[in-house]
């Protein structure tokens, strides 16, 4: 790449990082369903035409924010898991939870845009999977790695259930029994549920001392995907 090229790229993602910090700004302002280029652009002293050549659409921006925000809890997630990979998989599980906490209360407009509620009129697009699936991955690679090692204390699932749980099983949990695709499926929920009424306000004047609230709720959750027994 030649150096006026290098100097181009350079330019392009300094102006894209700043067009995404605005919209950030006007996430935490005005909500995602309010999201506009033209005020981003006028944030940022800009014609409407020239954000456009950056994101076409609105949708185009919102999924830039999106999968940013996902690839940074998903990242928030691994780094808890690589510091605490000595660890039993009980703590390994709780310490990616707590991350997963911490960053949801540390950037409450980004976990909305993604877990909150859905924004009228967008689609995400399949190119949001991969980094939506980052926290679910590390969970998944906990049981996992407890299943190989020592066994999992799962409850075997209702006869009616099964075929359900043999087929997540298959489409993201290989080499998992299907008791355990189902658990995880329900503590993934149950683990964005508890974070995201603390983040919306809903614990409030409900659970008051909620750090040790969530580790408690967090280690339940380890047992129902069979990591230890209560």
């Amino acid at each position: 790449m030649s150096t006026a090229q290098g100097a181009r790229a350079r330019a392009r993602q300094e102006v894209t990082a700043a067009i995404k910090e605005a919209a950030r700004g006007q996430l935490a302002a005005e909500g995602a369903a309010k999201l506009s280029l033209r005020a981003v652009a006028r944030e940022l002293g800009m014609v409407s035409s020239a954000v456009y050549r950056y994101f076409p659409s609105r949708d185009d921006l919102l999924t830039a924010l999106i999968i940013d925000a996902y690839d940074a809890l998903g990242e928030a997630a691994e780094q808890a898991l690589g510091a605490a990979s000595a660890a039993p998989p009980l703590e390994r599980w709780t310490a990616v939870c707590e991350a997963v906490r911490d960053w949801g209360l540390a950037h409450p407009h980004e976990y909305a845009l993604i877990y909150g509620s859905p924004v009228p009129g967008y689609s995400a697009p399949d190119t949001t999977v991969r980094a939506a699936a980052r926290v679910g991955m590390v969970l998944i690679g906990i049981v996992r790695e407890a299943h190989e090692d020592s066994g999992l204390a799962v409850p075997p699932l209702p006869a009616g259930l099964r075929p359900e749980g043999e087929r997540m099983a298959a489409d993201f949990a290989p080499g998992l029994p299907p008791e355990a695709a189902a658990a995880l499926v329900a503590a993934w929920a149950q683990l964005f549920g508890l974070v995201g009424f603390e983040v919306f306000g809903q614990f409030t004047r409900v659970v008051e001392d909620r750090a040790p609230f969530f580790r408690h709720a967090a280690a339940r959750l380890a047992h129902g995907v069979g990591l230890s027994r209560p």
